[in-house]
């Protein structure tokens, strides 16, 4: 059932930023208070079947209803038209999360909440999270009927890659999934390893499918992925300014990259979307535009290409408080 929420207006404002070779403008969605409510965490976008689909952590340890929302682009579209207008949106259930979870910690692993997904209409595919300790992640599958989302019983675990100590990057998981000839490609988040990777697998969940493809060292995290044109996907590449275990997200003194993300004695967050080309079974990137400098104090997670611009969201965590959790359109 589609639903409206009463009493919000839209508000759209635009900032020109220019970097590299883009120029985009930014456009503030106001979202109905169900979604945009702080502890949804949102942590992945995808568009297909004419909606944009938004799906939550499901921090099933904190009883979080396992869900996803869907918005159709056309009233998005509308929205962004007519501030006036009141934006629709419906809830999805996701059938048979708790019983993996329940299997993952019967592994000894430890489920935090879903990281990422993809939808290959109606088949979608999601990555588990787990805690720092935890050595595997997971991938998962499930089929949309109607409005509600069936996994199956079957977990894929993809070991964590480890620093060069033989420890678990700090809170780090395929934060991005991407479908590339028909097999199903997982990102990790920290990329900086002397030899980093993407791991491929083909959608049997048969593990020793599994591809090991090289990328070239991104600093920082990457976050989200989404496909472009061609052999082109856009990421989310996000650097937190934080302290203690978080400092493993940044780099040498002498890397021409800290030039990013230091001022003076200081870090400071940085975001920034990269261009991705896959090529040869490579993977390859660029940086294209720079968030304004108000906006890389959100803790951008989702992102999906649409028309000649992007969805970017948040998880919860913005500038100032109370939380919440925002949707713009980048054009």
């Amino acid at each position: 059932m589609r639903n409206l929420y009463p009493g919000i207006i839209l508000t759209i404002f635009s900032i020109s930023s220019a970097a590299q070779n883009k120029h985009f403008t930014i456009h503030s969605i106001a979202l109905p208070p169900e979604i945009s409510y702080y502890d949804n965490q949102f942590s992945g976008l995808q568009i297909s079947n004419g909606k944009l689909y938004l799906m939550p952590e499901c921090r099933l340890q904190d009883n979080h209803e396992a869900r996803l929302y869907s918005v159709y682009l056309s009233d998005i579209d509308q929205h962004l038209k007519d501030k006036t207008y009141l934006l629709p949106f419906e809830k999805i259930k996701i059938h048979g999360l708790d019983s993996l979870a329940a299997k993952i910690k019967a592994a000894q692993q430890d489920y935090e909440g879903l990281e990422a997904f993809v939808i290959d209409y109606p088949i979608v595919y999601f990555s588990v999270e787990t805690s720092t300790p935890s050595s595997y992640c997971y991938l998962l599958k499930g089929r949309l009927v109607n409005n509600d989302v069936y996994l199956e019983q079957t977990l894929l675990p993809i070991q964590k890659p480890r620093l060069p100590d033989g420890s678990i990057v700090y809170n780090a998981g395929f934060e991005a999934i991407a479908l590339i000839r028909n097999r199903i490609h997982e990102f990790y988040e920290y990329n900086y390893f002397n030899k980093s990777y993407v791991y491929s697998y083909d959608r049997s969940f048969n593990i020793t499918s599994k591809d090991s493809l090289p990328i070239d060292k991104v600093p920082f995290r990457i976050t989200d992925i989404t496909k472009t044109m061609g052999n082109h996907f856009t990421a989310i590449n996000y650097f937190y300014n934080g302290e203690g275990a978080d400092t493993v997200y940044r780099v040498a003194p002498t890397d021409r990259n800290n030039s990013l993300i230091k001022a003076g004695n200081s870090y400071q967050n940085y975001c920034r979307l990269i261009d991705i080309k896959y090529s040869r079974k490579h993977f390859s990137w660029k940086p294209t535009w720079i968030f304004p400098g108000e906006y890389a104090y959100y803790n951008w997670e989702g992102i999906a290409a649409y028309k000649k611009g992007y969805f970017i969201i948040n998880d919860k965590y913005t500038p100032a408080r109370p939380y919440s959790s925002v949707l713009l359109y980048v054009r």
